[in-house]
């Protein structure tokens, strides 16, 4: 197959976990991925390892916590000339022992602008790529988590804090600080976090509202299990990350590989199984052979489309687009 043959797809946080083992995934299925890494030697190197095909991959580099890098980003995409089929936001950030807020380059607590704010403005932009491509099932998808729905079970913990977008008070506000919750109140770090995936969320069902109808692209989210030593817990204490996989593992049974999470993703990007626009697919918390997906309903929160039009509007200022 030539390489122009192949419907192009880009990835974002490709070098490492579930973006990356999503990329492997793509490429087993005769796709080529562009990998979107704010770190391009660290792509490159895994790439490598992995032995992914030189003709089958791009790196591209992509700092989501800088607005500038994405728009460069999405410059660098189109100078390539491939018509987008599909787009997947998977890169994220986590803070969760931080007691004072982080700022990104724009000025914005640095896990909504990394997690919500930075994939919001590559949406936004590459919309029109998907719109222009003459490639079929066309495809946005954003992974959401299970602990920002709590119609899921993990969702249920209020550990340390349910999300709550409030009336989007910080937003209002401009969200620069002293300001670092969208909901105004004080700092979380790991509810900075949830509620960042929320807005993920919400912004897959204000794109499927506002464009499914017209455009055909396919706009879903998803939760691929727990991938318990997933780099996202990187910041986290060590003593997290020896007992939180042991305890997905053996007492939950929701322990899912970071390579069978990234199989998930790419299905979702490709399968004609998962053609239907709107919805978020889950493969739930406790895991068994052949486990199959369904579409899992989502919080009160995260089900109003009124706040995902709020959530819209306020986000579309703060990155520039309004």
């Amino acid at each position: 197959m030539e390489v122009t043959q192949k419907p192009t797809a880009i990835i974002t946080g490709a070098s490492s976990g579930v973006g990356l083992y999503g990329v492997k995934a793509l490429i087993a299925k005769g796709w080529y991925v562009i990998m979107a890494c704010r770190n391009p030697e660290k792509a490159q190197k895994v790439a490598q390892e992995l032995n992914f095909p030189t003709d089958s991959y791009q790196i591209l580099k992509l700092d989501l916590g800088d607005l500038g890098s994405v728009r460069r980003f999405v410059d660098a995409y189109r100078a390539l000339g491939r018509p987008l089929r599909a787009l997947a936001c998977n890169a994220a950030v986590y803070f969760p022992l931080l007691k004072s807020p982080l700022y990104s380059a724009d000025g914005y607590e640095v896990s909504v602008a990394t997690n919500h704010l930075g994939h919001f403005l590559l949406c936004n932009l590459l919309l029109e790529d998907l719109k222009q491509s003459p490639e079929p099932d066309k495809r946005l998808i954003i992974l959401g988590t299970v602990t920002a729905n709590s119609k899921e079970l993990g969702g249920k913990i209020p550990i340390p804090a349910p999300p709550d977008l409030g009336n989007f008070e910080g937003f209002e506000a401009g969200f620069k600080a002293p300001v670092a919750m969208i909901n105004g109140k004080a700092f979380k770090s790991g509810k900075a976090y949830k509620d960042s995936k929320l807005c993920n969320m919400l912004t897959t069902r204000e794109l499927h509202r506002r464009f499914h109808e017209s455009t055909g692209i396919v706009f879903n989210s998803l939760y691929p299990g727990c991938v318990a030593d997933t780099p996202l817990f990187r910041n986290h204490y060590p003593l997290f990350r020896t007992i939180f996989p042991w305890f997905q593992k053996n007492i939950t049974g929701g322990y899912v590989t970071q390579e069978l999470a990234g199989e998930r993703l790419a299905e979702v990007m490709a399968d004609p199984d998962y053609r239907e626009s709107g919805v978020h697919w889950s493969w739930g918390n406790r895991q068994k052979a052949g486990r199959e997906a369904f579409v899992q309903e989502l919080s009160a929160e995260g089900s109003d489309d009124a706040k995902a039009q709020k959530m819209w509007e306020l986000s579309a200022k703060l990155v520039g687009l309004a």
